[in-house]
């Protein structure tokens, strides 16, 4: 069957790999392992993930609706900030609601607490993304914890007065007080991360945060744990998830990886349009953008990997410029091909191409 291009295939087999691999991870670890929607959303498989996964996360009101109506379950929600409009949705959608600040959760806490009243056979728990200071993501634009960062409260910004005091009789509480129903915190510092930074990571978290980590009942953290990674150091991830538990046996440790799920699970596959030549360099004109369709190539220092192609040390060649109309590939006279991404990449001409999603 003839697909017109350009389209993101995805092979079923990789993906169950991966899957696979997540649910031995959580199994092991004792942590739930939720699906990042804003990495990966294509709802035609959520009947394979159903399979292995129970729970997805989103960071907006359709997000939301995604999981609940495609998914089948409510989703764990962040957004940077929410909106008296939304807010509905959110709540009707969702089983957990973090907070990015200390004024939305104090605006919005008569929503929730309404919510609850009126729904107590599913109440909504309630988080707060907190910020450890401390990412090893180089690319300042993805570095969540930069000085000035807009995600998250900072440790001396939490009052400790929010918190009960802890109960004469030794039971933990795990709770804030009831006028902030807080249950849990949130820390997103990580972006195709080893498992050696989280480790470093949570040294940095417990030392701001840990006076707190007693008193709640969950702590999600994030995404950015590309597990499936050929190099990741997956029983360190496991010993890490083991030892919090340990630590802190009132919480339910959650991580929301995207990238983990997709990760070399399929092509995005084009058609070569047309072909230019100009001062001896040939343009291949396809029919994908970076801008619709690799965005994170103009803000990462991502190359895409195109299928077949090698790598090509030459000291004669250059580059076309990156058209607004799409992904280029240029070659020299001597009818050597290139392929356009951030780096030189030699690939054989065809109808078609593709890179790796």
């Amino acid at each position: 069957m003839e697909i017109k291009t350009p389209y993101y295939l995805v092979e079923e087999r990789l993906l169950r790999r991966n899957l696979s691999l997540i649910r031995d991870v959580a199994e092991k670890s004792g942590a739930e392992v939720i699906l990042a929607f804003k990495a990966f959303a294509l709802w035609r498989t959520f009947p394979i993930f159903r399979e292995y996964i129970s729970h997805t996360t989103a960071s907006s009101p359709y997000e939301a609706r995604l999981a609940m109506e495609e998914f089948g379950s409510p989703a764990h929600t962040y957004s940077p900030a929410y909106t008296e409009e939304d807010m509905p949705t959110i709540l009707r959608c969702s089983s957990h609601v973090t907070f990015n600040s200390l004024s939305q959760l104090r605006r919005f806490r008569p929503m929730v607490e309404d919510y609850n009243r009126e729904h107590p056979e599913k109440p909504v728990s309630c988080g707060l993304r907190v910020n450890p200071e401390y990412s090893e993501i180089e690319t300042e634009l993805y570095n969540p914890c930069a000085p000035g960062s807009r995600f998250g409260v900072l440790a001396g910004d939490i009052n400790s007065s929010l918190f009960t005091p802890f109960p004469t009789d030794g039971r933990l509480p795990i709770a804030f007080h009831s006028s902030l129903p807080i249950e849990g915190f949130h820390c997103h510092n990580h972006c195709e991360s080893s498992a050696e930074a989280l480790q470093r990571s949570l040294q940095h978290l417990e030392e701001k945060f840990g006076q707190w980590l007693p008193r709640l009942k969950w702590l999600n953290l994030g995404g950015g744990h590309l597990m499936t990674r050929q190099d990741y150091n997956v029983p360190l991830l496991i010993q890490l998830i083991q030892d919090l538990r340990r630590r802190y046996p009132n919480l339910r440790i959650i991580l929301e990886p995207g990238s983990a799920f997709a990760w070399q699970t399929g092509p995005l596959v084009s058609s070569v349009v047309d072909i230019v030549e100009n001062h001896g360099i040939r343009t291949a004109i396809l029919d994908v953008s970076f801008t619709c369709h690799m965005p994170d190539c103009l803000e990462m220092p991502y190359q895409p990997v195109v299928r077949g192609a090698q790598i090509v040390e030459d000291s004669e060649s250059h580059l076309s410029p990156l058209t607004s109309t799409g992904w280029v590939a240029t070659a020299v006279s001597r009818g050597t091909s290139w392929a356009r991404g951030t780096s030189t990449t030699t690939c054989r001409w065809g109808r078609r191409s593709s890179s790796r999603i």
